[in-house]
């Protein structure tokens, strides 16, 4: 965990462990330039605690940027609770409770939402024990999932891809893979094949496919693969899954999907572009649940202002896409520039988000 920390550019982390369930809590907070942190909470098991500690590093790095170039008056941060394994409601619970005693110690300089592996509910559990919960239950006041959001943000964001390429942003015939069908894949399924896209789904979870079969009459594919023949790969479940040994696998002219981290190394998007392949930055095409949570439960936002939030997603990734042809590099370079520029001219002390 120490080289992990050492190879890290963010300002803080916190680091516990609960002896009750042998789970190690990490909370990273990348940076605070533009306001406090803020980046959901992830429970995963992975196989070792350095290994969780450095999803989290990559993730509230992935969150300053996708702040940044959204707009948003938060800085980048991320919580993971690295478990053992499957956890009793008992130990669940507990395990919540100790994640939303470190949050508070923060003193508001971090707040957090759902995300892999926690909802809404837990949200309300960690708000038993701090302000710094977004994302909880409509009955105790938040404005609950943002998965369908961040399903709306995508959907904008494949529509400009589209756009760029084909030089219309229509869908009609547009052939979709769609890897993960879970909480943001499932309504992006149904906003693809309303739209007239032709969509082919696969999942870890069976149950999840064969549902989706049935609604939507969509395709199904194996688990496990990446080199479905399509025009947008939508990679929608965990990240890593493009490094050098996948990008000659692909047989797909567009990747855009709702996944964090989908790159395996910063090289990878140089590796897209050189095979033709346009990408849409995950830290800019998944802002549609940041956009939502922040918008409504710190920003005060109604519903139309976050509806144009969301549409602005595809118009940011539309600049993006652009500037990469015009300077030569990689739409996560150019993606990149924007959050840099924001950062740079920002203060030296982010503002305070008023709660």
């Amino acid at each position: 965990m120490h080289e992990v920390l050492q190879d890290w550019d963010g300002e803080n982390a916190l680091l516990s462990f609960d002896a009750r369930t042998g789970s190690h809590l990490f909370i990273a907070l990348h940076s605070r330039r533009l306001g406090p942190a803020a980046g959901g909470t992830r429970l995963k098991t992975y196989p070792t605690p350095a290994d969780g500690l450095r999803d989290a590093t990559l993730l509230a790095r992935a969150m300053t940027y996708k702040m940044a170039v959204a707009g948003l008056p938060m800085g980048g941060g991320k919580s993971v609770l690295a478990v053992p394994g499957e956890l009793s409601p008992a130990d669940r619970h507990h395990l919540l409770v100790q994640h939303a005693r470190n949050v508070e110690t923060l003193n508001g300089s971090y707040s957090t939402g759902p995300d892999v592996g926690t909802s809404s509910v837990d949200m309300d559990v960690l708000h038993e024990y701090t302000d710094h919960a977004f994302g909880r239950s409509p009955a105790r006041g938040g404005s609950g999932s943002s998965a369908p959001d961040t399903a709306v943000g995508v959907f904008h964001g494949i529509r400009a891809a589209v756009a760029h390429v084909n030089g219309d942003a229509a869908l009609t015939g547009v052939r979709v893979f769609v890897q993960g069908c879970g909480a943001v894949g499932e309504p992006l399924v149904g906003m693809l094949v309303d739209a007239g896209a032709v969509v082919e789904v696969s999942d870890v979870v069976p149950e999840r496919v064969d549902m989706l079969v049935r609604k939507y009459g969509v395709s199904a594919a194996p688990p496990d693969t990446i080199n479905v023949e399509c025009d947008v790969y939508s990679p929608c479940a965990l990240g890593q899954v493009i490094g050098a040994a996948e990008v000659p696998l692909l047989r797909c002219r567009i990747v855009a999907g709702a996944a964090n981290n989908v790159l395996v190394s910063p090289d990878d998007g140089e590796r897209l572009r050189q095979a033709g392949i346009l990408y849409a930055p995950d830290f800019v095409i998944n802002a549609g649940g940041a956009v939502h949570l922040i918008g409504y439960e710190g920003l005060g936002w109604d519903s139309d202002r976050v509806a144009a939030g969301l549409v602005g997603i595809g118009a940011t990734l539309a600049q993006i896409f652009t500037a990469a042809d015009a300077h030569g590099i990689s739409t996560d370079r150019a993606a990149e520039r924007v959050a840099e520029a924001r950062l740079e001219s920002a203060p030296a002390h982010g503002r305070t988000l008023s709660r």
